[in-house]
């Protein structure tokens, strides 16, 4: 029988809150996951491309209800001009690598123009996807840019429901986490507002921090767990992704999307001036069509901000779960710049024994 990847859980740390039944994004109903990985180490490739689907592969777009914000700029987020002003996006959000974010918004721009045919046919339709990027140059061919159009719209057409894989995968293959192998994690949260239970969801794409910086549950592992420092300074990045099936405004997801640097920031990341920390949040409630075809008057459920604190804890918290993730499922690997070192998992018994009695 196949034993589940570890997570951080599973080694006993004890993370606050209560998670949703994958502990993932996909708690959130109707999100789905997909990813394309590629990995050929006899060509230096360790890339990919992930996927998120907010309303599933619907056979029409509607408006995601979604607010922004970038800790540290250094990086890229396609869509967020049209996101700060509108208060929402339609389509999918996609994530991989700085080199590659063009050949994945021409994928994901053909993907929505094939799955929402009709709308596209018969309307001047626009098509806006979200693609965001962390750089992989240490361990993949980079410059080679390796992914194409196609590898994103198999990311798209991969998305489900259901446990998300996490470390080296898609977009995360590549990347590297307070100078462990990083990648893809993911965490939620249920809370309870109005008398009535809701998820908070976090993916995040891990590419950030050094090793003295690292902080788990406020033990400081990067100072314990030394060996196999790889990097002088910051030089990657983060991508986070929030999802909730609450009824939030633009300005609200806004609200929530800063929480994520809170989330980081707990596992020692200052947000380095090299890091590109940027953070999407969105909502699935209120499923409306698209304006153009909406009504005059749109009315929509909001939840009154006074009662936003569960929901700004729930976000930190499974923000900083879902960094973990990514670095328990770790897997070594080489450099391809400079060639030929290694870049190692946690040694995930090393550090359960941290957090034994």
């Amino acid at each position: 029988m196949i034993q589940p990847p570890q997570r951080a859980r599973d080694l006993g740390l004890p993370f606050p809150g209560q998670p949703g039944p994958f502990n993932a994004i996909t708690d959130v109903p109707g999100v789905t996951v997909g990813f394309s990985t590629l990995t050929d180490p006899a060509r230096g490739i360790r890339t990919g491309v992930t996927a998120i689907l907010p309303r599933g592969a619907e056979a029409s777009p509607s408006p995601v209800w979604a607010g922004h914000h970038a800790l540290n700029g250094n990086g890229e987020m396609t869509g967020t001009h049209w996101i700060d002003d509108a208060g929402y996006f339609a389509g999918p959000i996609c994530i991989t690598n700085t080199h590659s974010v063009g050949m994945v918004h021409h994928g994901a721009t053909r993907w929505m123009i094939d799955t929402y045919a009709a709308y596209f046919r018969d309307r001047h339709a626009w098509a806006m996807p979200v693609v965001a990027e962390t750089y992989d140059g240490v361990l993949n061919d980079i410059n080679g840019q390796h992914v194409t159009a196609d590898h994103a719209i198999a990311a798209l057409n991969d998305a489900r429901t259901g446990a998300v894989p996490e470390g080296s995968v898609g977009g995360g293959n590549g990347m590297i986490c307070y100078e462990f192998k990083g990648g893809t994690g993911t965490a939620s949260r249920q809370v309870v507002i109005g008398g009535q239970i809701h998820t908070v969801g976090a993916l995040v794409q891990a590419n950030h921090g050094i090793r003295p910086w690292l902080t788990i549950l406020g033990k400081p592992v990067g100072q314990i767990l030394t060996e196999g420092r790889m990097l002088p300074q910051e030089t990657g990045s983060i991508i986070v992704i929030l999802a909730t099936d609450l009824p939030l405004s633009g300005l609200a997801l806004r609200q929530v999307a800063r929480r994520a640097a809170l989330g980081i920031g707990r596992g020692g990341s200052p947000g380095g001036n090299n890091s590109g920390d940027i953070f999407l949040a969105f909502s699935v409630a209120n499923p409306r069509p698209m304006p153009q075809q909406d009504e005059a008057l749109i009315w929509r459920a909001e939840v009154n901000i006074e009662l936003l604190d569960p929901v700004y804890l729930a976000a930190v918290e499974c923000v900083e779960e879902a960094v973990v993730n990514a670095l328990v499922a770790g897997e070594d690997a080489i450099t391809v710049k400079p060639p030929g070192f290694p870049c190692r998992k946690i040694d995930t018994a090393a550090l359960a024994a941290l957090f034994q009695p």
